[in-house]
């Protein structure tokens, strides 16, 4: 009963975040970011702090010789990964919609200028030999999908979590149903070998 229980506890979380993602993806991409921009903040407000209380104690980091001269003073290093962690963790957490269109101009552009290159690659080849019309094809629709990204910058980074969302429901469906069919199967052979 631990199983089903366990199996059908399953299958409802990823059906609930399936049906989430399919109905939200703009909203789930925006909450993701600031969780992650929130990560972000965190350790690296942790890491500054360690480094000002180690600061603050760094006159116990001292080491003197024999005569009572000073020889040594570690002082700690300024966490500047720290700061870049608050600040992109700050960036991420109160304005994720920026970050999102940035990146994904970024990578629109990315993947257009990789379609041109792929283009320019065939034409050179086509220049030796025959290149056959299907090997147009790839380049082709990758750069309309570098358009469709710059155009659509929000609408292409919710495309994954919609694709994950259709997933994790199919796999929750399945699972119910597996849940309860092997539970069935179960209860079936515990009364015939009874």
């Amino acid at each position: 009963m631990k199983i089903l229980r366990s199996s059908i506890f399953r299958a409802v979380c990823a059906i609930v975040t399936g049906i989430l993602l399919i109905n939200n993806p703009d909203s789930t991409v925006k909450w993701i970011t600031v969780a992650i921009g929130v990560m972000f903040l965190l350790s690296g407000a942790i890491s500054l702090a360690t480094y000002f209380n180690a600061r603050k104690r760094s006159g116990a980091n001292e080491i003197y010789d024999a005569e009572g001269r000073l020889i040594v003073q570690a002082r700690p290093t300024f966490p500047v990964v720290g700061l870049g962690s608050v600040l992109l963790g700050l960036t991420l957490a109160v304005i994720p919609g920026v970050f999102i269109k940035t990146l994904m101009y970024a990578l629109g552009g990315i993947i257009i200028l990789g379609s041109i290159n792929q283009f320019m690659t065939l034409l050179n080849a086509k220049k030796m030999f025959r290149v056959p019309v299907w090997f147009w094809i790839g380049p082709s629709l990758i750069l309309i999908t570098g358009v469709f990204i710059i155009i659509r910058p929000i609408d292409a980074s919710a495309l994954p979590l919609l694709i994950i969302g259709w997933c994790l429901l199919f796999y929750g469906v399945t699972e119910f149903i597996n849940a309860v069919k092997i539970y069935k199967e179960t209860r079936n052979q515990v009364r015939i070998n009874d």
